[in-house]
């Protein structure tokens, strides 16, 4: 790439982190980024907002009135290169955002973000020792309550370790049609692999399985999916022979549960709803239910700054909800499987047990909980429980 080209790329990324900001939209690589600069782009977007609250804290000592708009989102990533991405030179990372200041037009002050900048370069190593010195939801960039929450969850050393894997890439994973799984090599992407088009294949992490692995569907083909969209587990059931009566009430994410059906070709085997069918029982059930994605923080980087104590009790009264409402459809000698992708024991065991003590003709069968610092991978949970005959 040329220098404006990497100038601008930056630019792009930090037009990104800055939109993310001021409209809480989900940070996403422009549509108009090209092709030999996306993965770079998405790869600076994600660290910066995943990273941002260290970054600002390490820029603290050399801004002395902090900038607002672009200058503040390119010294942020700016910031960002220096410290979290070794990959990249540091006189690369100073001068190509200076770059990126001078191509977003001359009322951004790119000699204050070459000063900051520079300065942040020549004392990095001291500027590394003040963060190390800092308190976990800083130095490894959460809000400061989910930190609490973990520490007292699950200890002080793991707290440590589930923040420092948020801030790792997240890996891409394929379940094919055949049920092999494969990891991506990084920076491909998925839409132009083999098979794509031809729906042979989806995108879905190992610890996301777990739950449609409970059913047994050589015994009972047919499942109810209360919260089906986007449609990865949908679609696993399908692969695996499954007969799925696929619910979705939100008329948007039915319109991608449709599309991502389409394209692998199960529609003959999954039927797709707003609300299960009044009466009907089944003997298999899933509720996937919506969550705080503490889980999956590695791979939704913004999903850490969207957590709060408040949503979380909202979630787990929606869940239950959704819970009781599946008891509903449930045959004599049904298997009910929650799941989510959170590892919020709030929203996972004492949920399940919790519906267990509301429903006693309902009994625990089998569970599997996933964390990140223990599993090394993204976190889960999922709990089949058994109606009796």
């Amino acid at each position: 790439m040329t220098a404006a080209r990497r100038g601008g790329a930056r630019l792009a990324a930090a037009r990104a982190l800055l939109d993310w900001m001021e409209t809480g939209r989900r940070p996403a690589v422009p549509r108009d980024c090209p092709a030999e600069s996306r993965q770079f782009v998405q790869d600076l977007l994600y660290t910066s907002v995943k990273r941002g609250r260290a970054a600002r804290a390490a820029l603290g000592p050399f801004v002395s009135k902090w900038p607002g708009g672009i200058a503040g989102a390119l010294l942020e990533t700016g910031a960002v290169q220096l410290l979290y991405m070794p990959e990249i030179p540091a006189f690369a990372a100073v001068d190509e955002t200076v770059e990126a200041a001078k191509l977003a037009g001359r009322n951004v002050p790119a000699g204050l973000v070459n000063a900051v900048l520079r300065n942040l370069e020549r004392n990095k190593a001291a500027a590394a020792e003040r963060l190390a010195a800092e308190p976990l939801h800083v130095r490894e960039s959460h809000p400061r309550r989910l930190v609490e929450r973990w520490t007292e969850d699950f200890g002080a050393e793991a707290a440590e370790k589930i923040a420092k894997f948020d801030n790792t890439p997240g890996e891409t994973w394929l379940l094919h049609r055949d049920g092999r799984r494969e990891k991506l090599e990084r920076g491909r992407a998925v839409e132009s692999l083999p098979g794509y088009a031809q729906g042979d294949f989806i995108v879905q992490d190992p610890s996301q399985a777990d739950a449609v692995g409970m059913f047994d569907f050589a015994r009972a083909p047919e499942l109810l999916d209360l919260c089906a969209a986007p449609g990865g587990k949908t679609i696993q059931a399908a692969f695996a022979g499954a007969r799925v009566t696929a619910c979705e009430i939100n008329p948007g994410r039915r319109k991608t549960l449709e599309e991502n059906i389409e394209r692998t070709k199960t529609g003959k085997d999954v039927a797709i709803l707003c609300e299960p069918p009044p009466g009907a029982l089944f003997r298999n059930i899933l509720v996937d239910a919506p969550c705080s994605n503490t889980g999956v923080m590695r791979k939704r980087p913004d999903a850490r700054w969207n957590w709060s104590e408040r949503k979380t009790a909202q979630l787990a009264a929606l869940q239950a909800e959704l819970l009781d409402k599946a008891a509903a459809f449930a045959a004599p000698g049904a298997t009910l499987v929650y799941s989510t992708c959170s590892i919020d024991p709030r929203e996972n065991r004492e949920q399940a047990e919790a519906f267990l003590s509301r429903h006693g003709d309902f009994a625990l069968v089998r569970e599997s909980a996933k964390l990140p610092h223990a599993d090394g991978c993204d976190g889960s949970y999922a709990a089949a429980m058994e109606k009796r005959q």
